[in-house]
């Protein structure tokens, strides 16, 4: 379940679609590859910042959610979430 701002959310990402469209008109055109890459690089960023929103979102609500309620399964599942979630990152 997201709890953060959903609106902000999917602010940046409507931003960002918008980002990776331009890319694509920047290769259709030739553009410099610099130029590619610096906006490549943008809008990884951006979806890093979203990610970091979503990850603290779960952190705050869904992880402290399963350590208040004291049933120590719910803790080891959603610890065990967050493990395969970093694992998949590698």
């Amino acid at each position: 379940m997201i709890r953060a701002d959903k609106s902000k959310l999917l602010n940046r990402l409507g931003r960002l679609e918008g980002q990776v469209r331009g890319i694509a008109r920047m290769i259709e055109e030739d553009r410099y590859c610099i130029d590619v890459l610096t906006q490549l690089r943008a809008a990884r960023a951006a979806i890093d910042r979203v990610e970091t929103e979503m990850l603290r979102d779960h952190l705050n609500h869904c992880i402290e959610g399963a350590i208040v309620s004291g049933d120590i399964d719910e803790q080891r599942r959603k610890a065990e979430e967050l493990i395969q979630l970093l694992e998949r990152a590698r």
